[in-house]
């Protein structure tokens, strides 16, 4: 059924959760004991240097994987366009996490529609640049028609199912089904609230329902505001540990 990535957006870790981590070590290397998988959110703000990757992919085992925000230079100040000398100074140092480099976030704000004389060329660029696998949240409507969709898949890049979902489809995995990649915000109040014990068993069933098309998926929880991501992914991981041949409480590919 391919490799599973259970994780948050960050590893900070929250006092109340704090039991379930080794004492010792960074916060990074005690998150990454316990969890394979992580979103960097901070390069969407700011850039980091190349030794910042090295430092972050040398405290991780080597099953481990980042997953990198795009930077909002490109997604939401310049909008895909004209972006080659902003892609160069992101991708750069991304590099230097090598094998450890997971994939590429793209989320796209929710004023930007889908306009193939924007979005073709920015991919064609993006693919110029880096082969690996792309996931992309898009929150204007325009992105789950059936053009847009085509675009992804041509260009192997995923599109995010996400929750809550600002568009019916947006709930679902579209685009390049090789690799799945799902955003949990967190509902009713999104970055806040805690997903209850029977809608992490649904996401559970879904993660390990087997599809020879996927290579890979990702669940990452986002609802971070109070803590309640590092919870969830906590519970995700023993709800999905039977069926992944019990190799402890570190997540770990299928």
């Amino acid at each position: 059924m391919g490799s599973l990535y259970i994780g948050t957006a960050g590893w900070s870790i929250p006092a109340a959760c704090a039991c379930h981590f080794p004492t010792d070590g960074s916060h990074l290397e005690r998150y990454a004991q316990v969890f394979n998988a992580v979103e960097i959110n901070s390069s969407f703000y700011r850039p980091h240097l190349p030794a910042t990757y090295r430092k972050w992919a040398d405290a991780v085992p080597a099953d481990f994987r980042f997953a990198v925000k795009v930077p909002r230079t490109i997604s939401h100040q310049a909008k895909l366009k004209a972006c080659q000398p902003l892609l160069d100074a992101f991708l750069a140092p991304v590099e230097e996490l090598g094998k450890k480099l997971g994939c590429l976030l793209l989320q796209l704000p929710p004023s930007l529609a889908y306009d193939p004389d924007i979005a073709l060329p920015f991919f064609d660029l993006l693919r110029q640049m880096y082969r690996g696998p792309v996931a992309c949240e898009p929150r204007h409507a325009s992105w789950f028609s059936g053009p847009a969709g085509r675009a992804l898949r041509a260009q192997r890049i995923a599109r995010v199912a996400a929750d809550p979902a600002r568009h019916p489809r947006a709930a679902l995995p579209a685009g390049d089904r090789s690799m799945q990649y799902l955003r949990l915000h967190g509902s009713p109040r999104m970055y806040y609230d805690a997903y209850p014990d029977n809608v992490l068993e649904g996401i559970s069933r879904r993660l390990l329902r087997p599809d020879s098309r996927t290579d890979a998926r990702w669940c990452i929880f986002d609802n971070t505001a109070l803590g309640q991501a590092t919870a969830n992914a906590l519970a995700l991981v023993e709800l999905s540990r039977p069926r992944r041949h019990g190799r402890g409480s570190r997540a770990s590919p299928g």
